[in-house]
């Protein structure tokens, strides 16, 4: 069997074992004398031991066998742990987390795992002496020739959620094999490297070793639910009916079918514009039964991209953690809206930019406890990450009840670098986010380990632009600053309003549209030297198209203003003429050097005119 086949699984299990491991070590630390992490972190290392043994990830397997050994030694003593020996496991999980990368990348030769595997022996010998099992005695198989219906039958079955069934079901064999002779296995070992094989198999062997042994043997395997000295014809009619209905798809394959998708699209379009303007009934009803299987297969392949936040927020906890010892300060991370689910692209780009929010609050957003108690806070400082839906997007915060921004300071680097004008004396909230998302311009009063260094804002603001959303800033001295990250919950198909301005015509991401009306309707006055207009008693800053275009020639007598909202900041979008509402395949794409940061990427409508996607971000 080709194992090579299973590495990104493994890599995905894996993943997910360790984020398992580093929640319960946090819980452990938090209640030192509960016996459920500990246990949960032993089931976690040894499944992840047998899946690297079965890999052939041999530095993979040890650490955590080593790790695995520690632990035991910890759940059968009745003491709590030591702050070194916590501290040893946190560092043991991120050595198996670099280990686990590096294998799957073929890189295992590079890994220098000696000094962690050394602390593991140590610590082990130290609180507990020897922790090795003993090992399985293995009588050699028989040599004699074996009968249809000779040996013990045995049936395995693996847990429904395991992703490596078959390289687990050979790893079974194999370690079976060592204790008999094996044979009448069924389904055949060929036929388990098949998405079809559901991790249920049968055989018979010929051994001396007790029914106990061969159990043992088998779960060291990992992910095993039951062992049963059964009729292998009744371990065969249960085959079919065990099979799990849930299997992991490649995301390229996914991106492969959202490209597809947004290719049919892209043709239905022309589909329905030419079945319009031919007045064929029978063209018109096809092009009506293809615009709905085409919008039902859309929905069903976004509904497969979509991913729970979890997948993200949940390696944040150990991060917090060590940002807290690291800055010596009492840190508590408050995680809501774990449900959310955002297109598995989205969740992939945001990961980077939520880890320069946390750090900047960590560092320079929450004080030292000695500064917030003489404050009349407590010692011990919340940091708040959640999600929640807003309209057709999805809005994830990162809160803080730290010491807020000093706007003077950041007022005057920006004033030092050019960015404001020398008249301005306060930085509202708005102005604060377009400040801080330059590159430059730094929160902190002093350069830390952590950060400090006039990045991270900026680069946070470009990766959600650059994904159609916006960032909104709100900060308050002596309460805190809350950042809010607006993003579409898909990206490649989005429904946007096409409007012209001149001869061309661009597509505006529907996301944020809040509403469009006649500017001739509306009072338009001058506010800081820009055109506003006032809506319901609000002031409404306006972007004339045409002029941010250069476009020549007469505007048309009646001009509609579209209203977009992101967060509490409107701003209103003049253009000659709204076209059409219609779904769109956003291609990115990297504007050429000098061209207005007002777009984020392009698309091509049904009759093949390429066209602009403007970004709302940008333009509010």
């Amino acid at each position: 069997m080709d194992l090579s086949q299973y590495a990104e699984l493994f890599l995905a299990e894996s993943r997910e074992h360790l984020t398992t491991i580093n929640q319960l070590l946090l819980e452990w630390e938090r209640d030192p004398g509960a016996s459920e992490p500990v246990a949960g972190i032993f089931r976690s290392m040894h499944t992840i031991k047998g899946m690297a043994a079965t890999m052939g990830y041999g530095a993979v397997a040890d650490l955590a066998h080593r790790a695995e050994s520690l632990l035991d030694v910890l759940r059968r003593g009745k003491q709590a742990p030591p702050d070194e020996v916590v501290e040893l496991l946190f560092r043991s999980a991120d050595s198996l987390d670099q280990a686990i990368e590096a294998s799957v990348a073929g890189r295992e030769a590079d890994l220098d795992l000696s000094d962690v595997l050394k602390s593991l022996d140590r610590a082990s010998q130290t609180l507990g002496a020897d922790v090795e099992r003993p090992a399985v005695q293995r009588p050699s198989a028989p040599v004699v020739a074996v009968a249809a219906g000779a040996g013990r039958p045995v049936r395995v079955v693996l847990v429904t959620e395991a992703q490596l069934k078959g390289a687990r079901a050979l790893l079974i064999l194999r370690r079976l094999e060592a204790l008999g002779r094996v044979h009448a296995v069924e389904p055949p070992p060929s036929q388990m490297e098949g998405e079809e094989f559901g991790g249920q198999f049968a055989l018979r062997i010929e051994t001396a070793a007790a029914d106990e042994d061969l159990e043992r043997e088998i779960r060291a395997a990992g992910d095993v639910d039951r062992v049963e000295f059964a009729a292998q014809e009744e371990a065969a009619r249960t085959e079919a009916g065990g099979r799990s209905k849930h299997i992991r798809v490649d995301l390229r394959r996914l991106d492969a079918l959202m490209n597809l998708i947004g290719e049919l699209l892209t043709a239905r379009g022309r589909l329905t514009e030419l079945s319009t303007a031919s007045a064929d009934a029978d063209l018109e009803d096809i092009a009506v039964r293809v615009s709905g299987l085409a919008a039902d297969l859309q929905a069903e392949i976004v509904s497969a991209r979509m991913t729970p936040v979890w997948q993200v927020f949940d390696r944040f906890p150990r991060l917090v953690r060590d940002l807290a010892r690291k800055l010596g300060k009492q840190i508590e991370l408050r995680v809501e809206g774990k449900e959310i689910e955002l297109d598995r692209a989205i969740l992939d780009k945001i990961g980077e930019p939520l880890v320069h929010l946390l750090r900047n609050a960590a560092d320079h957003g929450l004080e030292s406890p000695d500064e917030r108690v003489a404050a009349g806070k407590p010692a011990e400082g919340v940091i708040e990450l959640s999600a929640m839906r807003e309209r057709a997007a999805v809005a994830i915060r990162v809160r803080d009840d730290g010491r807020g921004m000093d706007r003077d300071q950041i007022l005057a680097q920006a004033k030092e670098l050019g960015l404001v004008d020398p008249a301005v004396d306060a930085l509202s909230d708005e102005l604060l986010m377009r400040v801080l998302g330059r590159s430059g311009i730094s929160t902190a009063s002093e350069v830390s380990e952590v950060s400090g260094r006039g990045v991270g804002i900026d680069a946070v603001a470009d990766v959600v632009r650059a994904l159609g959303g916006g960032i909104d800033v709100d900060s308050e001295p002596g309460r805190g600053t809350v950042f809010t990250l607006r993003l579409p919950t898909t990206l490649a198909i989005i429904r946007a309003l096409i409007t012209r301005v001149g001869d061309e015509r661009y597509a505006l991401p529907i996301t944020h549209v809040a509403e469009t009306l006649d500017l001739n309707t509306v009072a338009v006055t001058r506010v800081d030297g820009r055109d506003a207009m006032s809506l319901r008693e609000e002031v409404v800053p306006l972007v004339h198209m045409r002029e941010m275009l250069e476009i020549g020639g007469d505007a048309p007598p009646r001009s509609p203003v579209i209203v977009l909202q992101m967060g509490e900041r409107r701003c209103g979008i003049v253009v000659d003429r709204l076209v059409s509402q219609q779904e769109i395949v956003v291609k990115t794409f990297s504007p050429p050097q000098g061209t207005l940061p007002i777009f984020s990427g392009a698309t091509i409508l049904g009759e093949g005119r390429p066209v602009l996607i403007l970004d709302a971000g940008g333009l509010v």
